[in-house]
């Protein structure tokens, strides 16, 4: 069995969504215009995602078929990951939350080695450096790879760790369909960002005027149904897809679309090492998905179902596999 037979058009289409955060600040700064500053325009849009998924939420359950509240610890994973990054921008600044986030990568791999038991290959050596290097080399005038050094700087790094869990469980997580896995990230997201926001509450500035969320809510709904649950859906979904490591380097398209877009809308500079820097994430990115393994590899999880997996998302089986037909017995990371 080869790999998937959408490979490229889901790799293009995961690239063209996590380019479109690339100008999630955008949205933001007309919230904040709008009245909705600190961190209450991001729990509004987590809020409004799950009051416009929950009817169909509640469908499902009237039908007897998978939700989403089944899928706590896949939902914190990608919820609270999310969160912890957008909330590090109060506390920190944008460079060294975008460098210390943008680590996932690395974690990705370092999961998948540890609970996968898969083996990094050259071409993943080949392309997260190369990726990695480009975005070093973006930031590189304002900072050196920062160490953490505040709450926002923690919060950041951390973010992204469990960001990258969050992939790997989505990888090997089997659900009635996507609706499950984006609905678990708007609502045990919103549960995880009010959490959140309790401990950080000197951060996330006064509760906005009553007005201001009336003024916004036609506006947090458009943005919600043409923008942040359409690009949700696909970047949850890609990595049970495509794999969670390569889908952690096609998510640095974020950082070439927001620094083209911010150089084009604001004062931004984009000299050398924009250009440079952004050219080698793409050139890691497209080097990722056309060198992705084809074969695939067996998963048996502790229920004993038997599931094929495309090693587009992982490394080839060893000698040892191949000859014994042994499968990769993932617990950890199985459906809860």
């Amino acid at each position: 069995m080869t790999r998937h037979p959408h490979h490229f058009k889901i790799a293009f289409a995961l690239a063209f969504s996590a380019g479109a955060w690339g100008i999630y600040w955008l949205p933001q700064r007309i919230l904040v215009e709008g009245g909705l500053t600190g961190g209450w325009g991001t729990i509004s849009q987590m809020i409004i995602g799950f009051l416009i998924l929950l009817p169909i939420a509640l469908w499902r359950l009237i039908k007897k078929k998978e939700t989403g509240f089944e899928l706590p610890v896949t939902g914190l994973l990608v919820g609270g990951g999310f969160i912890c990054y957008a909330l590090s921008f109060l506390l920190t600044d944008v460079v060294r939350a975008l460098i210390l986030f943008y680590m996932t990568p690395i974690w990705t791999t370092i999961f998948e080695i540890l609970f996968l038991k898969k083996r990094p290959g050259l071409e993943r050596v080949l392309t997260l450096g190369l990726a990695l290097g480009g975005l070093w080399i973006v930031f590189s005038k304002q900072t050196i790879i920062p160490l953490p050094e505040n709450a926002g700087d923690w919060l950041a790094l951390v973010g992204g760790a469990i960001f990258a869990g969050g992939m790997i469980r989505l990888e090997v997580v089997k659900t009635d369909g996507v609706f499950p896995i984006i609905f678990s990230f708007f609502f045990y997201g919103a549960l995880f960002n009010i959490v959140a926001g309790f401990f950080l509450v000197d951060y996330l500035g006064e509760i906005p005027a009553i007005e201001a969320f009336i003024s916004m809510s036609s506006f947090l709904f458009l943005i919600s149904v043409f923008y942040f649950i359409p690009t949700g859906i696909i970047i949850l979904w890609a990595p049970s897809k495509l794999g969670a490591g390569l889908c952690s380097i096609l998510f640095l398209s974020e950082i070439v679309v927001g620094v083209i877009s911010s150089s084009i809308l604001t004062n931004e500079p984009f000299g050398w090492r924009e250009i440079v820097g952004s050219s080698m994430i793409v050139l890691g990115g497209i080097l990722a998905v056309v060198l992705a393994p084809k074969k695939v590899c067996i998963v048996l999880s502790p229920s004993g179902v038997t599931n094929t997996r495309h090693l587009a998302v992982g490394n080839p089986l060893s000698d040892f596999e191949q000859r014994n037909c042994v499968p990769v017995i993932c617990i950890l990371f199985s459906k809860s």
